[in-house]
């Protein structure tokens, strides 16, 4: 099964300027485990998220590809 969350990694690293050893150097993994999320092989565990899109300055919901629409937001996320 391949995940789709590398493509995007792939694309905002890129975009940033970045090669892998870079990000992975700033956000303390190896650069085979950017290369295996960007192949698809597997995704970032959770407690590297937040590293990887401060890193990548993009927010966790474009980095999963999660899209809502604001009906499905309460008032305290809209803010």
């Amino acid at each position: 099964m391949k995940y789709e969350i590398g493509s995007r990694i792939r694309k905002y690293r890129k975009e940033k300027g970045l090669t892998q050893e870079q990000l992975a150097t700033a956000i303390n993994v190896t650069k085979g485990r950017i290369s295996n999320w960007e192949q698809g092989i597997n995704r970032p565990d959770a407690d590297v998220l937040a590293d990887l899109c401060r890193a990548l300055n993009i927010s966790p919901s474009v980095l999963l590809g999660v899209v809502l629409n604001d009906d499905e937001l309460s008032e305290h996320e809209k803010d």
